[in-house]
């Protein structure tokens, strides 16, 4: 094996201090940036997110061969229609899930179905990468039926990466350690060979689960409402207070009669606002038909 020149080793010395060197973050850049992502999508980004706002993004500078955080911003705003927008969204927002978690709101959701008339219609407004639907569509399956008109899941997310793997519905197999065997089997189909160890959402739930981007911040939101219950988990802590009471007063409108507005563990929702009370564990009604 021929050994290499001297020049040879230094070029790929440069080339690698290139990859790894670190580049400048500014407080002018980073306050910047802030403002942006609260703009496009409500989003408060604290001081000490300062270090995952740069790893996040240092990678689309590297990808659009962008040297330095002020270009970035420029080539953002250069265009408020670029397709950049969304890359820039997709990368500062954080998708924490897990099938069925929060578990106490499914009886709650359950039994809130059972007594319901007619299709059941569920919001699920931060889908991620589609472990809160497919864990409500399961629970409405078990409950319900899976037949045509049941009951319907609008999913939606403003991240569309995430968006297109909750669509795909494969996972693997160890991210669904909190369904029973039964509902494994009923509700997934195995992967084989190559696919060992995935599996797949079955057609018998896709058909009832639809997904659709969607920023909360948007001024018009396209949804086929009025749903029964709305899923807002984990979603409000993004979000400055302001933020948080002008959605949820345009929450009560898409609410039927007796609905229900299922929240985070860390959210509290009668605190924001007065149209709803809490009638559960991090479960809430409309204050305008309490008693």
């Amino acid at each position: 094996m021929k050994k290499p020149t001297l020049p040879e080793m230094v070029d790929n010395n440069t080339l690698l201090a290139q990859m790894v060197q670190r580049l400048p973050l500014s407080d002018t850049h980073f306050r910047r940036i802030s403002q942006l992502i609260y703009q496009r999508a409500g989003i408060v980004l604290a001081d000490h997110k300062r270090e995952m706002v740069y790893n996040r993004l240092v990678r689309r500078l590297r990808t659009l061969g962008l040297d330095d955080f002020g270009r970035y911003m420029a080539l953002l705003e250069s265009d408020p229609n670029s397709a950049e927008w969304q890359a820039f969204i997709n990368a500062l927002t954080t998708n924490l899930t897990a099938f069925f978690r929060e578990a106490h709101h499914f009886p709650v959701l359950a039994e809130h179905a059972a007594r319901r008339r007619g299709s059941y219609n569920v919001w699920s407004t931060a889908a991620s990468t589609g472990e809160e639907p497919w864990s409500i569509a399961v629970t409405l399956a078990e409950t319900l039926g899976s037949g045509p008109g049941k009951f319907q899941v609008h999913a939606s997310d403003i991240d569309t990466q995430v968006l297109e793997k909750a669509v795909s519905g494969i996972y693997r197999q160890e991210e669904l350690r909190t369904l029973s065997p039964q509902q494994l089997q009923r509700f997934f189909m195995r992967g084989t060979g190559p696919h060992s160890g995935m599996v797949r959402v079955r057609s018998e739930l896709s058909q009832s689960v639809n997904f659709a981007q969607l920023n909360l911040l948007a001024p018009e939101w396209a949804l086929p409402g009025p749903f029964d219950a709305i899923f807002c988990r984990n979603v409000m802590i993004y979000f400055d207070k302001e933020t948080q009471e002008r959605i949820l007063r345009r929450f009560v409108p898409l609410l039927k009669p007796g609905g229900l507005l299922f929240a985070g563990h860390s959210e509290n929702f009668s605190q924001l606002s007065r149209d709803f009370y809490l009638r559960g564990q991090t479960v809430y009604g409309l204050t305008k038909e309490k008693g």
